[in-house]
C-alpha cells in the first residue's frame, strides 16, 4: 500500500533543493512569461519573490524579486517580457480565480 506522505514532511534541505531548482529552470525559461504561468497555474515569478519575502527573507520587493529573476526586474522585464494580450491576461484573470482569494 502507498504510504501518504505530507508536503510538510518534507525535509527542509530537500525542500530547499527543489525550490532552488524550480527558480533556476525559470531563469532559464525566459520564453516561458509570467503572464502564461499566472495564466495556466495562478503564479509566476513574482509571486515566488512575494512567497520568499512572507517566508521570512529580509529584502524588500526588488530585492526578492532579484533573487528569482537572477537580475533586476526592470532588467529582465525589458529583456523577456512582451506585451501581455488580451486573450493572456483573461486566462490569467479566470486562473486567479482558482486560488481561492491565496496566491
Amino acid at each position: 500500500m502507498h504510504e501518504n506522505n505530507s508536503i510538510d514532511d518534507l525535509d527542509d534541505a530537500v525542500a530547499a533543493a527543489a525550490f532552488r531548482r524550480l527558480v533556476r529552470h525559470l531563469q532559464t525559461r525566459h520564453d516561458a512569461e509570467n503572464v502564461d504561468l499566472m495564466g495556466l497555474a495562478g503564479f509566476c515569478r513574482n509571486c515566488l519573490a512575494d512567497w520568499i519575502r512572507d517566508a521570512g527573507f529580509p529584502g524588500d520587493k526588488a530585492a526578492a524579486r532579484e533573487v528569482i529573476h537572477g537580475m533586476p526586474f526592470d532588467e529582465w522585464k525589458a529583456a523577456y517580457q512582451s506585451e501581455a494580450t488580451p486573450e493572456q491576461l483573461a486566462r490569467m484573470e479566470e486562473s486567479l480565480k482558482k486560488n481561492g482569494g491565496s496566491h
